[in-house]
């Protein structure tokens, strides 16, 4: 299979997906092996691909010079949710073809991210798309590049992706995930926190709606009492953390 990126780079399908664990943060999902600023600062001057740019926030794919083999990727959570019912024109969903990338060419592009999130019940998937138009035809493909981590096809295009289980893979920065499940506790936080950061209710928080800041003290207030699964819910605490030092004055 020929895939191609914003209409410019174009890559193929191949046999080995990453066998890196994503990393997720509540705001971007990383795919990569660097463990600091200095590391990812190396990494990105040792591959090719996309990058963010100052004042320019993008995804980042990133493959190997000499093999043209995907090397790691960060992708960037959308801040618009979609309703439920366009959610279902993408459900279901296609299954997952496990496979890597090798760019057709080395030289640098830019990767749009995502403009919208499409949440599933309990949010035991997230599916990022490029755009409200993409609703519009079933997705063909879904090309699994790493655990649990897929690149949504319709055309040929790579239109969006998408992430199971983020529950499982919360983690801060650099960390690896706590490789235990995590607790129903944290699942349901997760789904409060990603209401909080999302519109319409990230948009009530900004106003000072008394119901949305409500719920944003109920949900700090209910991570901070939760002893177990830390590693976690640390990562649900930072991911809402500016807006409650910014609106949490109750």
């Amino acid at each position: 299979m020929k895939l191609t990126f914003d209409n410019d780079l174009h890559a193929t399908v191949t046999a080995d997906p990453l066998p890196i664990v994503p990393r997720f943060s509540g705001n971007s999902v990383d795919i990569a092996h660097y463990a600091d600023v200095k590391q990812r600062e190396r990494f990105l001057l040792a591959t090719f691909g996309s990058q963010e740019r100052l004042w320019d926030t993008s995804d980042v794919l990133r493959f190997d010079p000499d093999s043209r083999r995907l090397a790691g990727a960060e992708f960037q959570m959308p801040a618009e949710s979609v309703s439920v019912e366009d959610t279902a024109r993408v459900i279901p969903l296609p299954a997952v073809r496990p496979g890597g990338l090798r760019a057709d060419e080395v030289r640098d592009f830019r990767l749009e991210m995502c403009e919208v999130l499409c949440r599933v019940p309990g949010d035991t998937v997230l599916i990022s798309l490029r755009d409200r138009d993409v609703l519009d035809e079933p997705l063909e493909a879904r090309v699994g590049i790493a655990p649990d981590v897929a690149l949504l096809v319709q055309h040929g295009t790579v239109v969006g992706w998408s992430l199971t289980d983020p529950a499982r893979y919360l983690t801060q920065a650099f960390e690896a995930p706590d490789p235990e499940t995590p607790l129903p506790a944290t699942r349901r936080l997760l789904t409060e926190c990603l209401d909080l950061i999302t519109e319409p209710v990230i948009d009530d928080v900004m106003d000072d709606e008394p119901a949305a800041l409500a719920r944003l003290r109920a949900a700090d207030l209910a991570l901070r009492a939760q002893h177990e699964d830390r590693s976690r819910v640390d990562a649900l605490l930072a991911l809402i953390a500016n807006m409650v030092e910014d609106h949490g004055d109750w």
